[in-house]
């Protein structure tokens, strides 16, 4: 059966290259100088140059260098789109060329049209037009279409190509279908492709199944199938996210000995595997052994440090790192800006402020967006304000950060007048709402607070969860609505969430309601069917508030003999040395 498709194949291209390939073409010397410009223009406005040469010459009128000119026009797509779309009778050459611009650009679902209108053609496809529309689906998470183009390339025998049922099994991972790309893998008669065996094991590492993973690994060792770079890079992985030292030793030991610790890949992956296994000076001892380091390198030592806790030495590195003469990128700051903000550590997240200042980074949506959430939760609103003034593009994120950092000061007005901003130009997600509940909660604005969570639903078709609904009854709360918040909380789908109800019972004892407070710790006991040392201090607060000193006093000895303990805090202090 395959052997009469291949052979069916064969035949089909056979005939159709006679028909689509010429065997001359007839360019001059000063021709190839024009097509040879192509190759190095590195703008749109230089290819429109080599453009207009080439209609003044004629040259638009020959397929070959009409197409070279197609080829390189594509890193401006709706350029090449332009020039796509006045060509009477596009090639297949042209087709693919199109099909790969848009698969790489901001609007792969283009590749989908380009695709059907070839296939109005009638052209026998090849492998690249399936790969490449395959990329597009994999982006757009396109599963029914991609499943459709899976039909299409078993019906024309293009499944026998590798790196066809390569780009499906990618497809498929991207799309969440474990059980479809294994069944791919598993119709593959000879499994000799490392690359297929690599695709498979970077899958279930997206799909975050490390143990999978390993046990792939563990069979391409069985078969005899030589690793490559990749192979050992994704098993790493593996074994960094299941925080396995014993696993990641032989590897090291397999790198040492094929030389690929010199593979900035390798290396910066057996770094991220020790520093997860909670040796992080062994990782440094690799870095310093990489001959020459990139900046992911570089960024991959620095946020295992700040994860660590280790924020001194990352900044020791990031001094060393400008010694060096490496540029660091947004990447190289952002794990340990967001390692401050967690942490409170102000001395040192005022330095890497500084350090984005004298080296005049680009305050892109990603580096500006971790300053202000560093800013604001460190204490520094101001300084917060001033980087999201300047930042040039924000998205989501930025707006969100902005809206919790205004909330977490107070200021709820300023959150919410920073919402409506948002509103004329970006789409605010579910944890925007959330921030924007947070502020109204602990500023007081019962009403507004009603009315972003009736936005939520009826202008932006957001379900509220639990966290929306504990805002809400925070907010109820605090304004003293104690019988509409238990109402509310009584409603929700989840009746297990102890969040809110640990809020209402913070509320009961702001207003001294026992009532209400007993029954509210009735119901966390029987969700947690034993006693929690929070809802008993609560309780016994309520108490004390409304005056019932006995029962107070009742409450708090009997948490001391049932030996109840409270998690202790703790607080940090930051010194100049």
């Amino acid at each position: 059966m395959i052997f009469s498709s291949a052979s069916r194949v064969r035949q089909k291209f056979q005939s159709w290259s006679i028909h689509h390939f010429p065997k001359y073409h007839f360019t001059t010397p000063e021709d190839q100088n024009l097509i040879s410009l192509l190759g190095s223009c590195t703008h749109a406005s230089e290819i429109c140059q080599v453009h207009g040469s080439m209609v003044k010459t004629g040259l638009v009128n020959v397929p070959f260098t009409l197409s070279k000119l197609l080829a390189s026009s594509i890193q401006d797509i709706d350029y090449a789109a332009s020039i796509f779309n006045h060509i009477p009778n596009p090639n297949l050459f042209m087709f693919n060329t199109m099909l790969r611009g848009y698969s790489i650009s901001h609007h792969p679902r283009q590749a989908f049209v380009i695709f059907n209108g070839l296939r109005a053609q009638q052209m026998m496809l090849d492998l690249f037009s399936f790969i490449s529309t395959l990329k597009a689906c994999s982006r757009e998470l396109a599963h029914e279409t991609g499943q459709a183009i899976h039909g299409v390339v078993v019906r024309s025998g293009h499944g026998l190509f590798t790196k066809v049922k390569n780009a499906l099994l990618h497809f498929y991972f991207v799309c969440g279908r474990i059980g479809d790309a294994h069944q791919l893998f598993d119709e593959i008669p000879q499994k000799i492709d490392v690359v297929s065996w690599n695709t498979l094991l970077s899958g279930y590492i997206q799909m975050s199944q490390p143990t999978m993973a390993t046990c792939l690994f563990r069979e391409m060792c069985r078969k005899g199938l030589k690793l490559s770079t990749t192979t050992i890079t994704s098993v790493l992985c593996a074994v960094s996210d299941l925080g396995n030292l014993d696993g990641g030793l032989p590897l090291h030991g397999h790198c040492v000995k094929m030389g690929f610790c010199s593979d900035l890949n390798v290396a910066t992956a057996l770094i991220a595997m020790y520093a997860n296994a909670g040796f992080i000076d062994l990782g440094r001892k690799i870095f310093y052994q990489v001959p020459e380091k990139d900046v992911v390198l570089w960024n991959c030592l620095i946020d295992r440090y700040a994860r660590n806790g280790q924020l001194q030495d990352s900044l020791a590195l990031l001094q060393l790192m400008k010694h060096e003469q490496v540029k660091p990128n947004s990447s190289t700051l952002v794990g340990l800006i967001s390692a401050c903000a967690a942490a409170g550590a102000s001395g040192v997240g005022l330095c890497i402020g500084n350090y984005v200042e004298e080296e005049q980074m680009a305050l892109d949506a990603v580096l500006g967006t971790a300053l202000v959430d560093m800013y604001c939760k460190c204490g520094f609103l101001e300084k917060a304000i001033d980087i999201f003034g300047r930042m040039e593009i924000k998205d989501v994120k930025s707006w969100t950060a902005m809206i919790s950092g205004y909330g977490v000061h107070g200021q709820a007005e300023n959150a919410i007048r920073i919402f409506h901003r948002m509103e004329e130009g970006c789409r605010p997600s579910e944890v925007t709402f959330l921030a924007v509940l947070h502020a109204c909660s602990h500023g007081g604005m019962m009403v507004e607070g009603i009315s972003f969570l009736e936005k939520m639903v009826r202008e932006y078709g957001f379900s509220p969860k639990v966290e929306h609904y504990g805002c809400m009854i925070d907010l109820l709360g605090r304004a003293g609505f104690l019988e509409e918040a238990h109402n509310l909380i009584k409603s929700l789908p989840i009746e297990g969430d102890t969040t809110g109800w640990r809020a209402l019972l913070a509320a009961c004892r702001v207003y001294g309601n026992v009532n209400l407070g007993e029954r509210v710790k009735r119901i966390l006991l029987e969700i947690f069917d034993k006693q929690h040392p929070t809802d008993s201090i609560l309780l016994s607060s309520t108490y004390a508030i409304a005056g019932r000193l006995p029962d107070y006093t009742g409450r708090m000895q009997e948490i001391k003999e049932e030996k109840m303990m409270k998690e202790a805090g703790c607080s940090a202090i930051e010194m100049n040395e």
